[in-house]
């Protein structure tokens, strides 16, 4: 049988009941735009992880301090101990290769009011270089500069959210008027531009003060919050990471790394891990999707040997006047495959319009990748094969004189 016979025939059949043909392809075409879309919004998912992870700084490393152990586990949680001190900092910043920044930090929650509003958020005492090493931005005025934490100077800087909070939503004027942070006064000196956020997590609803300002008026003590480090490249990022551990076990006097009172995270540690669990909830997405893709199979495979039944007797007639085993057999596979193949493409186009939907409302950056189409096309292709093998041997072994003699 030729190619063109084998088309012609396969269209003639497929067409003979578009009906039952489109039920057919509807499990294929539900099973494909499940997993396509569902693979999308994972990628999206851990794509939006991975970024939100980078925004806060390029090839962070970041020291905190942690709860010293004792016998049994963990005293306390991370950050539970006063252990860092900007002597720390300075012995990272002058002693470990390939560290392109250093920021101290002291964090807290605070009371803020300006006139006639008042908010509670985060203050975070640092320094100038927290520009480059957190990746953030001055909107307006200017940021916390070394002549501020040299002389402890109350000034502040202001998170878009902060400021919509404090002085109304996109205020302007703003740099140079005065706010109070747990009852004392500081001058407005500028604005951060918006990175976006939400909750505990919003990057905006911060005000920066120098941190020398945060020690002696908020935490009341020498130590600090948090060490930023950035790494000069990703690469780096591991060595950094176990030089600063290394140096600060010297400093305090720790020869028992499972003793530390502190903990070092790296930035891209931190984005496999979140990556990692993103993507297992990816596959297991797509799995439980996938199951729609056997349940159309065995669909395909009901309605051939629904077919198979149908055409006993022109089967038999085929055989009777020369066809052969293997033409009967391609011909019902053909027609199993060609279900699957035009359901694959409307699953795909279905799988992506979803994907797209769901990022042009704005719920989730959803990414369709071109090895997800890929493969929901040689799944469609196998699963016609798979399921299509059964009833076209059973067509093709059908004795042509008991196909005749079928009513």
């Amino acid at each position: 049988m030729k190619n063109s016979d084998l088309l012609h025939e396969t269209y003639s059949a497929l067409s003979a009941n578009k009906a039952r043909s489109g039920l057919t392809m509807l499990g294929i075409i539900i099973g494909i735009a499940s997993v396509i879309a569902m693979t999308a919004i994972g990628q999206g998912a851990q794509n939006s992880v991975s970024a939100s992870i980078q925004s806060i700084g390029a090839n962070l490393v970041m020291i905190m301090p942690g709860a010293t152990r004792s016998f049994g586990g963990p005293s306390g949680g991370r950050g539970g101990a006063q252990s860092l001190t900007v002597a720390d900092a300075d012995a990272i910043a002058s002693q470990v290769s390939n560290v392109a920044g250093v920021v101290r930090e002291v964090s807290s929650r605070a009371q803020v009011v300006a006139t006639g509003t008042n908010t509670n958020t985060s203050i975070v005492g640092t320094e100038a270089s927290y520009l480059s090493v957190r990746n953030v931005a001055i909107d307006e005025g200017s940021f916390i500069t070394s002549q501020n934490v040299t002389s402890g100077e109350k000034v502040a800087v202001l998170g878009p959210t902060a400021r919509d909070d404090l002085f109304g939503v996109g205020a302007t004027g703003v740099v140079g008027q005065t706010i109070r942070i747990s009852g004392a006064e500081y001058t407005v000196i500028g604005i951060t531009v918006d990175k976006g956020g939400s909750g505990f997590s919003n990057a905006d609803d911060i005000i920066y003060i120098p941190y020398t300002t945060a020690q002696r008026y908020l935490s009341g003590n020498k130590y600090l919050s948090e060490i930023d480090a950035q790494a000069t490249s990703s690469d780096a990022s591991t060595q950094v990471q176990n030089d600063i551990t290394d140096l600060l076990l010297s400093r305090h006097n720790i020869s028992d790394p499972t003793k530390a009172d502190f903990n070092v995270l790296n930035e891209a540690s931190i984005i496999a891990t979140a990556s990692s669990v993103t993507g297992t909830f990816t596959t297991l997405l797509a799995a439980v999707a996938g199951i729609s893709l056997v349940v159309g199979g065995i669909g395909i495979m009901n309605m051939m040997l629904t077919t198979v039944t149908e055409r006993t007797r022109e089967i038999g007639l085929r055989k009777a006047i020369g066809a052969k085993r293997k033409d009967i057999n391609k011909q019902f596979l053909s027609e199993a495959v060609a279900l699957t193949f035009i359901g694959g493409v409307i699953g795909v186009i279905l799988g992506w319009l979803i994907s797209f939907g769901v990022s042009y409302l704005g719920i989730l950056q959803a990414s369709v990748s071109v090895s997800s189409i890929i493969l929901a096309f040689c799944v469609s292709a196998g699963i016609g094969i798979i399921f299509g093998y059964y009833p076209a041997r059973r067509a093709a072994q059908l004795n042509p004189i008991d196909a005749l003699r079928y009513e």
